[in-house]
């Protein structure tokens, strides 16, 4: 019975790997739908500022998934 214990917390953690990234997908979509409202009369450097900003934001969101991976793999 003692075998199957890390089998079984194996398993757990790669069902749960695999729904973190679904979950992470789901909330990336959510968030980008929010960014992509348009605003009316828009000069260019507010475009230049919101693009840069919008970058930063998915750099972010993509260290804080890897991160999220690595954690989820250590255990």
């Amino acid at each position: 019975m003692d075998d199957d214990i890390p089998d079984t917390i194996k398993k757990c953690l790669d069902i749960l790997d695999e729904n973190l990234e679904i979950v992470s997908n789901i909330e990336f979509d959510l968030n980008d739908e929010k960014n992509n409202e348009l605003v009316s009369d828009m000069k260019l450097h507010n475009l230049f500022d919101m693009t840069e900003d919008i970058v930063e934001s998915e750099k972010i969101k993509r260290a804080e998934s890897k991160l999220m991976r690595r954690q989820s793999e250590d255990f």
